[in-house]
């Protein structure tokens, strides 16, 4: 899966994602799902568990960078 197709796709936080943690979020691809290193994508946010997030970057092969998809 290319860098584009990954980005806008919805994941939930499995793994509390902030500054100075490496996250984990579950997002569905290539027909299942699968987990990827997350970080937030301002460099800020503390993005907890269970929350919805969309990817706004992917960093081959297994990490990206999330915000939340939903203000709380």
């Amino acid at each position: 899966m290319d860098d584009a197709s990954m980005v806008g796709l919805m994941g939930r936080v499995t793994g509390t994602v902030g500054p100075g943690l490496v996250g984990e979020v579950i997002v569905r691809v290539r027909g299942g799902a699968e987990h990827f290193l997350a970080h937030p994508a301002d460099g800020t946010t503390r993005i907890v568990t269970g929350t919805v997030v969309m990817v706004v970057e992917h960093l081959p092969p297994r990490t990206v960078y999330v915000t939340p998809a939903y203000d709380r």
